[in-house]
């Protein structure tokens, strides 16, 4: 069987997608919240929780489920090589930039996030259901291959150490509050050393569906606050949720990224972590 040559790039407008509703080789993941979905998503989409996408550890809860959790992951998708996944939500991307990392770690990129995600598509006018479609199971699932995860992930031993070399771009992407530490969501508060504050909702445009502010602008604040886009940058969060889409941004940006999975929940609850306070430089 040929590869199915979908022309769909990382980032798409919602009408890019109406031409393959119903393609047997396009799976469309809808990572909105269940009562959402319920009530209406685009034809032809699964659901999915987000609980699918993470493993939850004592200290860490959002990193890279185990080769169990991710095998679980493709057979709830039900995709082959074949296919091409077409990802959105209702929040502007975050957890749909976070499958698509999952599914990148896992060497699958033909992926494709859905700009502004349901919300566009209302935008647009498109048509919805609330039926839930059944699907026939897939017989040649992708493999499990964690041989390419080590391109988009960094652990917390390799992080530590970069950090105290001073070897390491990173870009914080919480809440102001939850950088400077004012707003505790682990035993400590603060940041990663020489971290930089960007905020990832600051690059949607809630005017505009919550569709992504150009990439020209996002990339001159992003150069404004120091961070340098021709060297690789490190995304975190507090669970690698909403550096799902800081992910997806880099990757338009054509830069280098990798991202944190342990995040601030794994960094801020361990006592040894070096931390910082205070406010952003911004």
């Amino acid at each position: 069987m040929t590869l199915p040559d979908f022309k769909l790039d990382l980032l798409i407008e919602a009408e890019e997608l109406v031409p393959y509703l119903g393609n047997e080789y396009i799976r469309v993941v809808d990572l909105s919240r269940a009562s959402v979905y319920e009530q209406l998503h685009i034809p032809h989409a699964i659901h999915l929780q987000p609980k699918w996408l993470v493993a939850q550890q004592e200290e860490a809860t959002g990193v890279l489920p185990d080769e169990a959790g991710l095998q679980a992951l493709i057979e709830k998708l039900n995709i082959s090589p074949n296919h091409h996944v077409v990802v959105y939500d209702d929040e502007g991307g975050a957890w749909a930039g976070r499958l698509i990392w999952n599914l990148h770690c896992l060497g699958f990129t033909r992926t494709s996030l859905i700009n502004g995600g349901i919300h566009a598509w209302l935008g647009a006018g498109l048509p919805t259901t609330a039926e839930v479609e059944k699907i026939s199971p897939v017989t040649d699932l992708i493999q499990i291959d964690l041989s390419h995860a080590a391109q988009f992930r960094v652990n917390y031993e390799e992080l530590r150490k970069q950090v105290e070399q001073e070897s390491v771009q990173l870009w914080d992407c919480r809440t102001s509050d939850e950088y400077s530490g004012v707003r505790l969501a682990a035993r400590r508060g603060g940041h990663i050393p020489n971290a930089l504050h960007f905020e990832w909702s600051t690059a949607l445009n809630r005017q505009n569906h919550l569709k992504l502010h150009p990439l020209e602008r996002t990339r001159q604040r992003l150069e404004q606050l120091g961070f340098d886009l021709q060297q690789p940058v490190v995304v975190y969060c507090q669970s690698h949720h909403r550096s799902g889409l800081a992910y997806i941004l880099a990757k338009l940006l054509g830069w280098e990224a990798k991202a944190y999975d342990g995040a601030w929940s794994e960094w801020g609850n361990r006592l040894d972590s070096p931390i910082i306070t205070g406010e952003s430089p911004s």
